[in-house]
């Protein structure tokens, strides 16, 4: 399971949303590039950067901070946020960004979403609560169940699912709900979503269904609260990936200080 450190953007700085409220932001760098190279010079195989401003608006605002952030980091890129015409997606790649996510625009125009794929890397961002699928900016509701969504069988990369009630709150994630998406789907799955602290990366990293487990999880606040040293996680998750297949997670934390 990959780990992506996450860098949400308004304004030109670094922040961390609670559950998606726009009143509930906290900065946490003025200079996002410079959080991207750190992150980078951790070990991180990748970087997820959202737009918050783009999401809300579906204009591409902070194009000038994902540049740097792309320039800075020297890993692979995923972006969401805005990405609502062909145009954008391709003005993303041509910034260096590896792949982007698309939410609402591919829910409510499944040609885009297949004209945009057949031309660059995508990945479906499904954001919800509950089980409903969340659009604009996780403002409005699409009417749609997740089941519904992932039944029409998307053709993207990857899936990134975000359960909004526990976004930015470090409660630990949705793994009920992640459990049913692996059940569901063949896709690559990247959860988003709680994590907060290296027990509940263990979770994610061991959780098994329908034969398959996470491809990835998007890890945000845990990091920049320090409830999560981003260094161990790399590690914690090497070692998972190393374990024999059918180690037991007692034999795998034996000698290990519990978080």
């Amino acid at each position: 399971m990959l780990l992506f450190p996450a860098i949400d953007l308004r304004g030109g700085r670094c922040v961390r949303l609670y559950r998606g409220d726009f009143g509930a932001e906290t900065v946490y760098a003025e200079d996002p590039e410079t959080v991207a190279a750190s992150f980078a010079a951790a070990g991180a195989p990748w970087l997820h950067v959202v737009d918050l401003d783009a999401a809300r608006s579906g204009e591409l605002t902070n194009l000038a901070q994902v540049a740097a952030i792309v320039t800075a980091a020297g890993v692979p890129v995923q972006y969401g946020g805005g990405v609502r015409s062909v145009a954008a997606a391709a003005q993303l790649a041509s910034l260096g960004v590896a792949r982007v996510v698309m939410g609402t625009a591919a829910l409510e125009n499944p040609a885009l979403l297949a004209e945009i794929s057949a031309r660059q890397p995508v990945a479906l961002g499904l954001d919800v609560r509950g089980r409903e699928v969340a659009v604009r900016g996780w403002r409005a509701g699409s009417g749609r169940s997740l089941g519904e969504v992932l039944a029409t069988e998307p053709a993207v990369e990857a899936l990134v699912v975000t359960q909004i009630a526990t976004d930015g709150t470090l409660g630990g994630p949705d793994v009920e709900l992640l459990a049913e998406v692996l059940a569901a789907t063949d896709l690559p799955l990247i959860a988003s979503g709680g994590v907060g602290d290296l027990a509940d990366l263990r979770r994610l990293a061991r959780l098994r269904a329908g034969g398959r487990s996470l491809a990835g999880t998007i890890v945000g606040r845990a990091i920049y609260e320090r409830t999560l040293s981003l260094a161990e996680a790399l590690r914690e998750l090497a070692e998972e990936a190393a374990a024999p297949p059918g180690a037991s997670p007692a034999g795998r934390d034996r000698g290990r200080a519990q978080p």
